[in-house]
C-alpha cells in the first residue's frame, strides 16, 4: 500500500470498519464478566456490539452446559440463524478455527481436523465470511500475555498456560487450496488472517496460481509467538507489502490493541477489538467488548474519520464479490500482472 501527501486526510479514507470478537473461545466465562454463555446472551452481545458501532462480528459459539467453545456445527447453524434476525445488517464472520480451546485440562490447544473445518462452507444460513489462516505456524500467545494480564484467568493457570504456549495451527497447501475452493463455491468470502510477510507472500502466490479469485480482505494478526509482534516497524513493513486495493484490518493482543489500532485508524485502515483478543482497558482495569468498540469510535471521531455504517462496511469489504480470472483478481487487488513469456523470436532478435 502506498501513501500520498493527502492519504492521511480523513476525507480521503474509507469510513472505519470495526470488527468485534466478543465470544473469546480461548477464555472461559469465569475469566471475564463480559463473556456470554447462553445462546440468548450471545445473541444479545451481538446486538450490543452493533449498537456501539461494530459492523463485523467474529463468530464463535459457547456450549451453555460447560461454557467451553463449541465444536458442533449445529450450534453454529442455530447461532447464525438467530443473528440473521437480531443483527440482519451486520457482517457475520465465522472463525475458521471453530474452537482451539483445550478439550480437557492439560490437553494441547489445537484446531480441529481439515474435514471438520471444510464443513464451515456448508453452514446454513451461510456466513458472509470465514477466516482462513495461511501456512502451519506456531501460535504462542503467551509470549505477549504478561503474568499480570493473565492473573485471575485460566491462562494464568499452569495447565492452560502450557497449552497456549505450545499451541500451533495447521494450514498447509492442500487444506488451503481445498478450503478456498469450497468457500468460494458456497459464495462465502475468505477473510485471510495473516501474521507475517512470509504468509503474505504465500497468499500472493495462491492468487497468481489461480487458487483464489476475489477481493483481498485480510487482518494483520500481531500476536507474537510465530506472528509479528506489536512493533510499529513490523506494521509499516507489512503495510508496504500489501497490494494497494486490499482491505486491511489491524489486530493486536491485550493492551497492545489500543496503540496499534490507533495507528491503523490514522492511516485509513480498519480495526478489530473484543474479549477474544483483549480483556483490558487501562492497566489493571477490565474493559468489555462494547467499551473497546466505543474507544475505537471515539478515537476515530477525534480524527474526524467517520465510522462505517453496516451498508458502507459491506461495500468496503465487497461482500459477495468474486472475479472470473487471475488477471482480473490481480488488477482489482492492485498487484502487478503475471509475467508473460517472451516469444522465442523476440529473444533471438534481442540477442
Amino acid at each position: 500500500m502506498q501513501f500520498m501527501d493527502d492519504s492521511l486526510l480523513p476525507e480521503n479514507q474509507d469510513p472505519l470498519v470495526i470488527q468485534v470478537a466478543p465470544y473469546a473461545p480461548s477464555f472461559f466465562p469465569r475469566d471475564s464478566d463480559d463473556i456470554p454463555l447462553t445462546m440468548a446472551e450471545q445473541v444479545q452481545k451481538a446486538v450490543d456490539c452493533y449498537n456501539a458501532g461494530a459492523t463485523l462480528l467474529h463468530v464463535h459459539v459457547r456450549e451453555p452446559e460447560t461454557g467451553k467453545g463449541s465444536k458442533r456445527l449445529e450450534m453454529f447453524n442455530e447461532m447464525l440463524d438467530r443473528l440473521r434476525t437480531a443483527v440482519p445488517k451486520m457482517i457475520l464472520q465465522v472463525g475458521g478455527s471453530i474452537s482451539f480451546a483445550p478439550k480437557d485440562e492439560g490437553e494441547a490447544a489445537k484446531w480441529l481436523s481439515d474435514d471438520t473445518r471444510h464443513m464451515l462452507a456448508e453452514l446454513q444460513p451461510k456466513p458472509d465470511q470465514v477466516t482462513i489462516a495461511i501456512n502451519t505456524n506456531q501460535m504462542n500467545v503467551m509470549e505477549l500475555i504478561t503474568d499480570e494480564d493473565a492473573a485471575g484467568t485460566s491462562m494464568g493457570e499452569p495447565d492452560y498456560k502450557h497449552a497456549y504456549t505450545e499451541m500451533y495451527y495447521e494450514s498447509g497447501p492442500g487444506f488451503v487450496k481445498e478450503h478456498l475452493k469450497r468457500l468460494v463455491g458456497a459464495g462465502i468470502q475468505p477473510h485471510f488472517m495473516i501474521g507475517s510477510i512470509k504468509d503474505l507472500e504465500t497468499v500472493e502466490r495462491i492468487v497468481r496460481q489461480g487458487q483464489y479469485m476475489g477481493p483481498y480482505v485480510l487482518n494483520w494478526v500481531s500476536i507474537g509467538g510465530g506472528h509479528d509482534g506489536p512493533n510499529p516497524r513490523n506494521l509499516m513493513e507489512f503495510i508496504n507489502r500489501v497490494p494497494q486495493n486490499a482491505v486491511l484490518t489491524v489486530e493486536g493482543l491485550m493492551r497492545h490493541v489500543y496503540p496499534l489500532c490507533t495507528m491503523g485508524i490514522a492511516m485509513g485502515l480498519h480495526v478489530r477489538v473484543g474479549q477474544e483478543d483483549n480483556l483490558y482497558g487501562r492497566r489493571g482495569e477490565r474493559a468489555t467488548s462494547v467499551q473497546q468498540i466505543e474507544k475505537m469510535v471515539k478515537i476515530s471521531e477525534e480524527l474526524w474519520r467517520p465510522v462505517a455504517t453496516a451498508e458502507q462496511a459491506r461495500s468496503i469489504y465487497q461482500i459477495g464479490t468474486f472475479y472470473s480470472s487471475v488477471d482480473e483478481t490481480l488488477e482489482k487487488n492492485g498487484w502487478l500482472p503475471n509475467r508473460k513469456p517472451v516469444p522465442a523470436v523476440a529473444r533471438r532478435e534481442a540477442a
